[in-house]
């Protein structure tokens, strides 16, 4: 990140590791200063994120440390960002009896399954438009439309996203990669961002490159920095498939 320029980047959209032990190729995901390092990592995003850009950080916790996210927010605030948006990405619910969408599930005593994650949207003074009707949904009644002054027969979808991971059937699949989110979050995320066409993303963990596909889907430039050998050529294969 050093290497690029300041305020060059439009938005960064990334999934850090949670320093909860899992083993990302040949390292292990157990920093004893990881939340000094998480401030640092976010300071350089701050130098390179442009003041109307947008950083968008995916965060999950574990049923015994449930509070992960939000301890590495903190950090993205002691950096110099604000929480503009937070979002609760769903990654399954059960409506009328049906369940859909996938998650892991525990054997517990104790702790509930967990079906979410979070998204915190931060920006560098709280105040840069976003463009909600881009992932927005149609009323289900046009009247209200009307009725709430839209213009638009579209509405903000709100901050509860369900986005299901994508079927994948073996490890090789994802590059032996243990977290691997779906396109269609990094998606929503940059189209939420209303940056036009052509602006730079930043993925600062880019893990497979799932947030690189998703600017390529976009017509976005997009750059990634990832420690594992592996991991960059598994993304160099999906980016050109």
């Amino acid at each position: 990140m050093a290497e690029l320029g300041a305020g060059s980047v439009s938005a960064i959209v990334t999934s850090p590791p949670y320093n909860i032990g899992l083993k990302y190729d040949k390292h292990l995901d157990r920093k004893d200063d990881y939340l000094p390092w998480m401030r640092m990592v976010f300071g350089g995003c701050s130098r390179v994120l442009s003041d109307k850009g947008h950083f968008f950080l995916q965060m999950g916790g574990t049923s015994k440390r449930p509070l992960i996210p939000y301890e590495v927010v903190q950090e993205a605030l002691a950096a110099g960002f604000v929480l503009q948006n937070e979002v609760t990405w769903v990654k399954n619910i059960t409506v009328a009896g049906r369940s859909s969408g996938q998650f892991k599930p525990i054997n517990s005593l104790r702790f509930l399954n967990n079906t979410n994650e979070r998204i915190f949207h931060l920006t560098k003074n709280g105040e840069v438009p976003i463009d909600r009707l881009a992932v927005g949904v149609p009323f289900e009644y046009a009247s209200n439309s009307a009725r709430w002054e839209h213009k638009s027969t579209t509405r903000c979808d709100g901050n509860s996203w369900f986005i299901p991971y994508e079927t994948i059937q073996s490890k090789a699949d994802r590059a032996n990669h243990p977290a691997v989110f779906p396109v269609a979050l990094p998606e929503r995320c940059i189209r939420l961002s209303g940056i036009p066409k052509g602006s730079l993303v930043l993925d600062p963990f880019c893990g497979s490159g799932t947030t690189l596909m998703a600017c390529k889907n976009l017509g976005m430039r997009g750059i990634g920095f990832e420690i594992s050998t592996a991991y960059c050529d598994a993304a160099r294969k999906r980016l050109v498939i």
